[in-house]
């Protein structure tokens, strides 16, 4: 796993889990300037050091008193006791398009699970809402998330209640590939309801987080997580949400990221419905199922199949069949063949050939001279006509 990266950076990165927190561009920037064993030594260093610009010295006093008490090798060793690792930059297993956040990207990842997280990511699709969903947005996320593991896909959410956890209930039900983003230690079941989820997750799927083992969420910390979902994806779906939502800021720092954006629609009475109704006002594209989601950030080759309604038998006609069929009047009056060549614009050879066919496959019969439609015609008039 270390690849290009020594022990001692590893270190330094496990320590500043406990020092930065998530998304901090103070400390990114630090981090990007000095290097991580660099703002290690001059965060536990006894001197102020003036290479730490740009934060209040009451903020840097905290920096420095986090850095002092962190013990890197007692995480390292506890995120290994519950099968996980921490991955940084240059890790082999590190996603390369974390690095969009720029000095917001995260110090590193703390992972339980086996797959590898970059492979994974490669192929990843966001799905995110309401906590306190409508059962119509628990359906539409899990049939979203097993829709998009049956193509392959991997469906990332951040394992909260309402639809980030119908979505990875979803994936695990089609056997597919789920990744669950906390705001917490990987430890750490978050919310305590979702205790057997995570398990499953982290036993079949990932687990993933900024935080070190054995921290805490708290509100900012699970605001900060969605930047993280946002670049580590392909593009986030999201399923309800009202006007205030953690999913929203999910939604636009994917849209800042130049990641695909989208929402499935709701009931306009509906409150839950009106963040992703906004959305959709805007930049992000609406979807209704699994497979206009892949076509969307999939491939060439990952298309829907077209829309249309049932075939219905008139469907199957040729074309001068379907004319012939057309000319009959619609309430069920008999009319000519004569008359029925004149409005199909074809001979009466031609529509007497066609209107015998019709009869075979039931959508006319004869009475005396005239040609009617039958009562099972009649109740599915044709759309041109207009019909009853």
């Amino acid at each position: 796993m270390s690849g290009g990266v020594s022990e001692e950076e590893r270190r330094a990165r496990a320590a500043l889990t406990r020092v930065v927190e998530p998304g901090d561009e103070h400390g990114g920037r630090w981090l990007r300037e000095l290097g991580a064993v660099g703002l290690l030594r001059r965060l536990t260093s006894v001197s102020y050091d003036d290479a730490l610009t740009g934060a209040s010295e009451q903020r840097i006093h905290g920096y420095r008193t986090r850095a002092v008490r962190a013990d890197p090798d007692g995480d390292l060793a506890a995120v290994e006791a519950c099968g996980g690792r921490f991955v940084v930059p240059g890790d082999p297993e590190w996603p390369s398009q974390l690095d969009d956040l720029g000095d917001a990207r995260p110090v590193g990842l703390w992972v339980r699970g086996r797959p590898d997280l970059r492979r994974w990511a490669l192929r990843s699709v966001a799905v995110v809402g309401a906590r306190a969903c409508t059962s119509y947005g628990a359906h539409m996320a899990a049939t979203l998330a097993s829709g998009l593991a049956e193509r392959g896909w991997v469906v990332v959410s951040g394992a909260a209640f309402g639809v980030d956890g119908a979505a990875h209930r979803g994936a695990l039900a089609a056997g597919g590939a789920t990744v669950a983003v906390l705001a917490c230690g990987v430890d750490r079941a978050y919310p305590r309801g979702h205790a057997e989820l995570i398990r499953r997750i982290a036993e079949q799927g990932l687990v993933i987080g900024e935080l070190p083992p054995g921290s805490h969420p708290t509100p900012s910390r699970f605001i900060l997580r969605n930047r993280v979902i946002a670049a580590l994806t392909r593009g986030t779906v999201v399923v309800e949400a009202e006007y205030r939502s953690g999913s929203l800021v999910t939604a636009r720092a994917a849209q800042r990221l130049g990641r695909f954006t989208m929402g499935v629609p709701g009931p306009a009475t509906s409150g839950l419905s009106a963040g992703v109704h906004e959305l959709l006002r805007g930049e992000a594209e609406l979807v209704t199922d699994a497979a206009e989601v892949s076509e969307l950030v999939g491939d060439i080759g990952d298309l829907a199949p077209p829309r249309r309604g049932p075939v219905l038998p008139r469907d199957l006609l040729d074309p001068a069949g379907a004319r012939v069929l057309e000319a009959l009047p619609a309430r069920g009056t008999a009319a000519t063949a004569n008359d029925i060549a004149r409005d199909a614009g074809t001979t009466v050879d031609e529509a007497l050939g066609r209107l015998y066919e019709l009869h075979a496959l039931g959508f006319v019969e004869r009475h005396g001279d005239g040609w009617q439609l039958t009562p099972q015609a009649v109740r599915r008039p044709n759309a041109r006509r207009g019909g009853p």
